[in-house]
């Protein structure tokens, strides 16, 4: 993404929507884009609309305002000259966009956002089973964002303890071990909104698992969210909740999957054939 000094007025308002804080107002009155924070999210682009006021004229009017200790100010959701360009981007900086921009597919999944389905539809794709716990391991947020090294530092600890990675997942289609967490050289130093990287482990190994990412809580520069999954019992029973509560972890439902995605019933599974 970059911003058009013959066309920018320097109104700010794109500063505001900035979701890593990478517009700035420079030195000579101008809106302009740190490059190494932009995480190509295209926020500043979809978030404001666009008037195609000339910015000759609109910038003598502001000076002359000036003057006399006036602005002109357009609606804060306004870029008055349409200044905001989305550039075409190549590897490996286009893995910023793939990550960033929820209006993106990723390639490797298909899916949209950060680039996985999660367990959402775990009652089609049996990612987690009977017996099995399914962490998610979410790296970032607006305001932050995290590079892909500050990434690999924690997918190396968790393969050192010998978790098994989603095969599902775009993290660990850029991993060029899975029984090292060493993701592929040239993303590095990319970085992106957010990322999610998923892991699987019995149940029986969720204490410890927990334990090591506490450690990697520790000693991250972002922020890290951790969700827990697993598979109810018949009677709605959850494995994993007297687990957490002995842990000191508060529980709450933050989602449940009823099974709509396939035909549960057996008597209606017996006149379908």
């Amino acid at each position: 993404m970059r911003i058009s000094k013959e066309k920018c007025v320097g109104c700010a308002n794109c500063v505001a929507v900035c979701s890593v804080g990478a517009i700035y107002i420079g030195e000579d009155g101008l809106s302009e884009i740190n490059a190494e924070s932009c995480v190509e999210c295209h926020n500043c682009y979809r978030s404001l609309s666009y008037e195609h006021l000339m910015p000759g004229p609109i910038r003598i009017i502001r000076r002359m305002l000036k003057k006399v200790g006036l602005r002109f100010q357009p609606d804060p959701d306004l870029c008055p000259t349409e200044a905001i360009i989305p550039e075409d981007l190549e590897w490996p900086r286009i893995v910023r966009r793939a990550f960033s921009d929820p209006m993106v597919t990723h390639e490797s999944t298909g899916v949209h956002g950060r680039g996985t389905e999660e367990v959402k539809t775990n009652d089609v794709s049996h990612r987690i089973k009977p017996g099995e716990v399914g962490l998610v391991v979410e790296f970032g947020r607006p305001g932050i964002g995290v590079y892909f090294r500050e990434v690999q530092k924690a997918t190396r600890v968790m393969a050192a303890e010998g978790v098994t990675f989603e095969e599902g997942n775009p993290i660990t289609q850029m991993m060029i071990s899975q029984a090292t967490g060493d993701i592929r050289e040239d993303v590095l130093d990319e970085k992106v909104l957010s990322c999610i990287v998923e892991i699987t482990m019995p149940v029986d190994d969720v204490v410890r698992t927990l334990n090591v990412l506490r450690g990697i809580c520790k000693n991250a520069e972002t922020v890290i969210s951790i969700g827990a999954s697993t598979v109810c019992d018949e009677k709605g029973g959850d494995p994993l909740r007297s687990i957490l509560e002995k842990e000191g972890y508060d529980i709450g439902w933050a989602k449940l999957n009823l099974g709509f995605g396939r035909v549960t019933n057996a008597s209606v599974t017996n006149m379908e054939n």
